[in-house]
């Protein structure tokens, strides 16, 4: 009995010692990589164990043969034991790092929720409350002339069209969003969206007195596409264009095709944007400012956001920068001739109706 006490308190004497050791190079370590925490404790662990036998083979009076057998037994456990910790390590650090990023990305994605919330909310509360005077007005017989009567129709048409306008935009952010876009590709004619575009905003352009030119650069390309997203892509950048144009101004369209792939590149006359907005053009409910009320023809804050999501989803790319006195927006498209993940995505799951 009383040598099983002494090999007891051996083996416990030098695990100790191995484990404050190892508290004290854990708090030296803090801050460090997951992967070093874990070499750490599986150290402490291996050590333990070995000063533990060490201490009892001590006792024991054991042969020098049994001892090295013991310890080629005890270090090929260690060997073993370390590489599976560090690789165990490695990846529980690549998930730590990864789940970091999700969460980070989970908190990012719920505030811009909230910000369109809130965005959206006052863009259906400022036109519902107009909409719910001029009703009761009419209703009420407080204006009677014919006059006054037809412009309250004229408004009220007006501003259940930018309602509707807002609630399609929505829409169509809530299914990129979601993954839920569906693309029908075909060989699209660049030029013939850009045209069809173009007739659609004349009238826009006209009331403003701004002035819509399309110059192809090196002729339109025929870029790989569905022809409702990408004439919406279209669209939404002529008038975002118009928009900011002040009167007199001009909208140029060009477009093109290099060793990339087809372009297309709205400019404008607006001034120009602030070099602090330009990385947030295209962020949800961005409008360039604070305030709150729309101007007028004001969206939602959400055509940029939707441009860039149709265009992601055509496996291409959209940028902004100032140009002269203006800004410019540039799409890049893959071209007919240059098949791409949503062409095989398209042979592989015919897309539905979207």
């Amino acid at each position: 009995m009383r040598d099983d006490l002494h090999t007891f308190l051996m083996a416990l004497g030098g695990a100790l010692a191995v484990a404050v050791a190892g508290l004290v190079a854990l708090r030296a370590l803090r801050g460090r990589s997951v992967t070093a925490h874990i070499a750490v404790l599986l150290l402490v662990t291996v050590l333990s164990v070995l000063a533990g036998i060490l201490g009892a083979a001590m006792r024991m009076f054991i042969s020098d043969h049994d001892l090295h057998v013991l310890l080629i037994v005890v270090g090929t456990a260690a060997t073993v034991s370390l590489a599976v910790g560090l690789w165990s390590g490695r990846r529980l650090a690549r998930a730590s790092m990864w789940q970091a990023e999700a969460r980070e990305r989970e908190r990012e994605a719920e505030a811009r929720r909230r910000e369109l919330v809130a965005w959206v909310s006052h863009d259906l509360r400022t036109p519902l409350a107009g909409l719910r005077a001029m009703a009761e007005a009419l209703d009420d017989g407080v204006v009677s002339d014919p006059e006054t009567v037809a412009d309250y129709h004229r408004r009220i048409s007006a501003e259940t069209d930018r309602m509707a306008a807002l609630v399609d935009d929505l829409f169509e952010l809530s299914r990129i969003s979601a993954g839920a876009l569906r693309l029908s590709l075909a060989d699209v004619p660049l030029g013939d969206v850009v045209s069809d575009a173009i007739a659609s905003a004349s009238p826009l352009a006209a009331a403003g007195n701004i002035s819509i030119v399309a110059e192809p650069s090196s002729g339109w390309p025929v870029v790989r596409g569905s022809v409702p997203e990408l004439s919406r892509v279209v669209d939404n950048l002529i008038r975002n264009a118009i928009r900011y144009t002040p009167p007199d101004g001009t909208v140029t369209v060009t477009g093109g095709q290099d060793d990339t792939g087809g372009w297309l590149a709205v400019s404008d006359t607006c001034g120009g944007i602030p070099e602090a907005d330009l990385p947030r053009v295209f962020d949800v409910a961005f409008r360039g400012g604070t305030a709150r009320t729309p101007a007028k023809n004001a969206g939602g804050g959400l055509g940029l956001a939707i441009v860039r999501g149709l265009v992601e989803a055509h496996h291409g790319t959209v940028a902004a920068d100032n140009v002269g006195a203006g800004c410019r927006f540039v799409v890049r498209l893959p071209t007919a001739d240059r098949p791409t993940r949503a062409d095989m995505g398209h042979r592989a799951a015919p897309a539905g109706a979207g």
